[in-house]
């Protein structure tokens, strides 16, 4: 194991590159009107935000898998690399074309980012002191998801939008710098890639109908259109397809074995919650902080500073549990009903309610994430050997990426139809001759609502609250399912070594001791880690002779 200064050292330069690649999946929200209206775009809008997601959500097994095969440090620095030339290619960005192929090339680049700093710390802390860093990179979600939007408004409103794209440039080489110096991987024995070619193409198809009907549906298209029909059924026609093709693969992307693991099934469900979750209450907070509580862009993004606050706080003394006692089950299951009782806190919410009662359940939501987010990912990775872990990893993220924006998208549509179903109701009817002008509902905004007169602001301010409070309840009945799901968590002990035998377990990637018993060996002696007890062949053969 590394000394402990060195790991540090190599652990702000991971934390830097998640940074990177979860800040600009938020940043450009605030700056996208200034942005479309000097590139003449304003009908390209949307790819700005969908290029970066449908990039980093394909990239992520990709990343997860090649780690795997052939290492994580030359593919984190060519991450990093990749990130930055998008963000030069977009900050030099002359018209709409550019600007979504920089925010593409970013996305390239982005995938690696987050997974590939989660898997590079499983290569070089054991599993027992692990959680201790695992706290601060689920807090980095959060922050971006706050400083994100922040920091949109503010680079458009003073030095301008193009600064979104630069600032990733010095934080960028900060990241490189620390990661090329001072990351020590030991060494391994990796085998000639095989690249499921076959897998990845369905899984961009899949991926990428998923992001368009999500982002697309009851906005730019209604839902029984033609068009988002055609995707959802695209969507479901691939995600089959890639099952088979997985299942019949060399080295495939996302390995089926995976599923057979108890731990790593509730986990990712778990996570795939919580990502529905976080992402649909955070996606219209802003806008609700806004109009109901007459704040600017910056001030209701302050406001959610305490989820931050509380994602951090929670973080890192469920890593420091983790970490010194034998037992982390209990985290994620109280984290996913302190979540719930800040849904149910949020959900009581009133035009009246005073700013700082709105910042305390946003803390207790914060606190709710932060105790079981990261824990969860360790759960996943104590199930696989090291040789095994940035699968299973990226893996785990990728379903938890697709409950972000399944939670953005579903939480956006029930919001966008009840508020308009009341606007229509509440709006008074204005007598002809009186002087006084209705808003239309499709042009109000903050600055807009906080003008109009009391008989036209209080009905706008009480549909909007009316529209998103009930929602936070809806929110409710998932994470009472996942609690449920995580009690059947076995809590294996966490280990005190790294392993890095390529078979370390047989047993553990199917996720019972039927593949040891296959081969003739106890479960006893296929305990992940017992290297010499598995036979000499490749994770993958591990992981084929388990599903067999």
């Amino acid at each position: 194991m590394l000394p402990k200064r060195q790991i540090n050292l190599i652990f702000v330069g991971l934390l830097i590159a998640m940074l990177l690649g979860s800040l600009d999946q938020m940043i450009f929200s605030t700056a996208l009107p200034t942005i479309v209206g000097e590139l003449d775009g304003v009908d390209h809008m949307l790819w700005v935000t969908t290029a970066y997601v449908v990039a980093v959500t394909i990239m992520m097994p990709i990343y997860g898998k090649l780690g795997d095969l052939i290492g994580r440090k030359s593919l984190i620095l060519g991450a990093i690399s990749i990130f930055m030339i998008g963000s030069v290619v977009g900050g030099l960005a002359s018209d709409m074309t550019w600007l979504i192929t920089g925010r593409a090339v970013q996305g390239l680049g982005g995938g690696g980012l987050m997974i590939l700093a989660q898997a590079v710390i499983a290569d070089i802390v054991p599993p027992k002191d692990r959680g201790r860093y695992m706290g601060p990179m689920g807090a980095v979600f959060g922050l971006a998801a706050v400083l994100g939007p922040i920091l949109g408004g503010w680079f458009t409103e003073g030095i301008g939008w193009r600064w979104a794209f630069w600032i990733n440039i010095p934080l960028g080489v900060l990241a490189l710098v620390s990661i090329l110096i001072f990351l020590k991987l030991p060494h391994r024995d990796f085998t000639r890639p095989r690249l499921d070619v076959a897998g990845i193409s369905v899984m961009a198809i899949f991926v990428t109908c998923l992001v368009l009907f999500t982002s697309w549906g009851g906005k730019d298209y209604e839902w029984d259109s033609p068009m988002i029909l055609g995707l959802i059924a695209a969507t479901v026609v691939s995600g089959v397809l890639f099952l088979f093709v997985e299942k019949r693969a060399a080295e495939p992307i996302i390995p089926l074995y995976l599923f057979r693991d108890r731990n790593f099934n509730l986990s990712t469900i778990a996570g795939l919650i919580a990502g529905v979750v976080m992402f649909g209450a955070i996606g219209y907070l802003p806008t609700y902080l806004q109009m109901v509580h007459s704040l600017n862009a910056t001030e209701s993004g302050l406001l959610l500073l305490p989820m931050v606050a509380g994602m951090l706080v929670s973080g890192i003394v469920s890593g420091q549990l983790a970490s010194r006692t034998a037992h982390y089950k209990w985290m994620p299951i109280a984290s996913m009903l302190i979540t719930a009782v800040a849904m149910v806190l949020l959900s009581t919410l009133t035009i009246e309610t005073e700013l700082w009662v709105v910042g305390l359940f946003i803390g207790i939501f914060g606190l709710g994430l932060g105790l079981g987010m990261q824990i969860l990912v360790l759960i996943v990775q104590n199930s696989f050997p090291v040789s095994q872990v940035g699968t299973a990893t990226a893996s785990n993220n990728f379903f938890r990426e697709i409950g972000a924006t399944l939670g953005a998208a579903i939480v956006g549509s029930l919001f966008t139809t009840r508020l308009g179903e009341l606007l229509a109701e509440r709006m008074p009817v204005v007598p002809e001759g009186s002087g006084a002008t209705a808003p239309e509902a499709n042009s109000l905004t903050p600055a807009l609502v906080r003008d109009l007169p009391d008989m036209f602001r209080t009905p706008i301010i009480e549909s909007y609250n009316d529209s998103m409070t009930p929602i936070f309840l809806y929110l409710l009945p998932l994470l009472i399912v996942a609690a449920v799901a995580l009690i059947f968590v076995i809590e294996k002990p966490l280990e005190t070594t790294l392993t890095y035998g390529e078979d370390a377990a047989v047993a553990g990637a199917a996720g019972t001791n039927d593949g040891a018993e296959a081969e003739g060996i106890t479960e006893a002696d296929a305990l992940p880690g017992d290297t010499e007890s598995v036979g000499a062949g490749t994770a993958s053969d591990a992981g084929r002779r388990a599903e067999q």
